[in-house]
């Protein structure tokens, strides 16, 4: 990315900025001093109907700023560390509402990628499509061999808009980071960063399709779940084709289901997903209503959608493993270090308040059954904590946090006194019993051992080539400072301005004494010129150094 906004970035900023005004937003830019950005610097004044119904308008506006900014929506609803939680609820409700392009662009497209016309490829091609989203649409169509597949076909243009977009995204962190002080506990690039990785993996279709085989193999025994096949000979770059699943769309469920086949359906689709997590390590990440359908019956449920898939490591199953069962013996004191290797971090300064928390937030439901407990009261809590103490989240957890965020609230409303915590209960208690079995802890052990034989093997290696390197004289050590650039410029500006003061002082000093021991010479209002020539300059930089100590706010 450039280092400075190009005309149409501005242009552009400039936009977004007066649709910040027109949804209430304008008292923001006036208090971070981003009213540069709006032609005409009209007066901005603090709307409190905004404040209190903030994520409303925000969602509002990231759906007038178009498809990349709805999805960049989408991607803050996970970041409870960066967003209040009432501005989170908000923008969960965030979905892609495009409108479709013309079936002349998915036949270009197709032809393009495949070299050869629709007509060859498929029997039948329907032309209007059954789902449309800022990057692709679907279209139901039939294969030569009979089979009813759905054909996703990218938008054309789709990856040029979109680095468009994240090149608009990066310049307006940039200024955000420079002028919003108010951001300084957040990394704004790391955000803008985490957004791009994912967008542009939703742009290879290869790589969904890979997702799809891959939680198709998980489910393949699974008479209750089912997971498109990939036709690979019919997926491109800009085109995947996958089974055509018939099924109503969770979102689309009519009222006539009794409240029994509700509770089925919600705890199917929990069960699903603790499968997922906690056996397989690898998960679907957006279980929203339109990405699940009822197929034949409320126990058998169809997954679409696979751009964004989490994934857990053996490392971090096994951490996931410590916490429960510190959780379960009441170490309470042991949470935060368990936290910390699953990669929250929280700033020095707060750790304290952060374990009185934890604390606090443990004995509230210690004693309580899971079926006394409020799944989304619990999550709005740790939200509320997160956005509170500045809490940074491992970026691998956060997809995992709106997943059972979203499952929680997608088996509310199916049937109300549904609870996700009871469903996961079993799964992590097999979780737990599956990393202790006899078997694993042998092959554990195994595995470390061979690991020990190793370092062992090599240590002496290692302390001969370091004693070496001690008795020739070429052991170096090298020492690298991490947040001290701070307070490096400080201590730069204060000598710089203590070296002016000395010269201020001395000019004053020394064309004092000119003045007074001077006899001779040229002179102006019967002073020795050279002393005035030294007032006016010491003058002028003393004013200086005034007017620098005045705007850094130090003074």
């Amino acid at each position: 990315m450039a280092a400075h906004p190009t005309a149409s970035n501005l242009g552009r900023l400039s936009e977004i900025a007066q649709v910040a005004v027109r949804h209430g937003f304008g008292y923001l830019l006036a208090r971070h001093h981003l009213g540069d950005l709006i032609p005409g610097r009209r007066k901005l004044r603090l709307d409190e109907s905004v404040v209190s119904e903030r994520g409303r308008h925000l969602r509002a506006m990231l759906e007038e700023l178009g498809p990349t900014f709805v999805k960049f929506g989408q991607l803050l609803s996970m970041r409870p560390d960066v967003l209040p939680p009432d501005v989170i609820s908000e923008l969960r409700a965030l979905q892609d509402d495009v409108k479709p392009f013309a079936f002349s662009e998915v036949r270009r497209v197709i032809q393009e990628d495949f070299d050869q016309s629709l007509e060859r490829l498929f029997l039948e091609f329907d032309e209007q499509p059954v789902a449309a989203a800022s990057i692709g649409q679907v279209h139901r169509a039939v294969l030569p061999n009979g089979h009813v597949v759905a054909v996703k076909v990218q938008r054309p243009g789709a990856p040029e808009q979109i680095e468009s977009d994240l090149s608009l995204l990066y310049q307006a962190a940039r200024i955000l980071k420079e002028r919003v002080r108010a951001l300084d506990f957040v990394d704004v690039r790391a955000v803008v960063d985490e957004f791009a990785r994912s967008i542009r993996r939703e742009l290879d279709y290869h790589q969904e399709g890979r997702n799809a085989d891959m939680l198709r193999r998980q489910f393949a025994s699974d008479s209750h779940v089912r997971v498109p096949r990939i036709y690979w000979t019919y997926t491109r770059p800009r085109v995947l084709t996958l089974e055509f699943l018939e099924g109503t769309q969770l979102a689309d469920l009519d009222d006539e289901l009794s409240s029994d086949e509700r509770r089925t359906l919600a705890n199917r689709v929990a069960k699903t997903w603790m499968e997922m997590i906690f056996k397989h390590g690898a998960f679907h990440g957006d279980p929203h209503p339109a990405n699940i359908l009822v197929l034949s019956n409320v126990d058998e449920i169809g997954l679409v959608d696979f751009g964004i898939v989490g994934r857990l490591s053996d490392e971090d199953m096994g951490r996931l493993t410590r916490l429960f069962i510190d959780a379960a013996v009441e170490n309470v004191d042991a949470l935060p270090q368990r936290l910390y290797e699953l990669g929250v971090r929280c700033p020095p300064a707060r750790e304290q308040e952060f374990a009185l928390e934890l604390r606090e937030s443990y004995y509230r439901y210690h004693g309580a059954s899971l079926a006394e407990i409020d799944p989304m009261q619990v999550i709005r809590e740790v939200f509320t904590m997160i956005y509170s103490l500045n809490l940074r989240l491992p970026t691998r957890f956060l997809l995992l946090d709106k997943a059972l965020a979203t499952l929680a609230a997608v088996g509310v409303e199916l049937t109300p006194d549904f609870n996700v915590f009871e469903i996961a209960k079993p799964y992590a208690r097999d979780l737990v019993r599956r990393r202790f079995s006899p078997e694993r802890v042998v092959r554990r052990a195994h595995r470390d051992g061979v690991e020990l034989v190793r370092i062992g093997r090599e240590l002496p290696d290692i302390l001969h080539g370091v004693l070496t390197q001690t008795r020739e004289g070429r052991l170096e050590i090298g020492f690298v400072h991490k947040g001290l650039e701070e307070a490096v410029h400080q201590v730069s500006v204060a000598f710089n301005r203590l070296v002016i003061a000395f010269i201020v002082m001395g000019g004053l000093l020394g064309s004092s004494l000119i003045g007074i021991f001077a006899h001779t010479g040229p002179k102006a209002l019967g002073v020795n010129v050279i002393s005035v020539g030294g007032f006016v300059l010491s003058g002028v930089l003393g004013l200086w150094l005034l007017w620098g100590v005045i705007r850094s706010g130090r003074l």
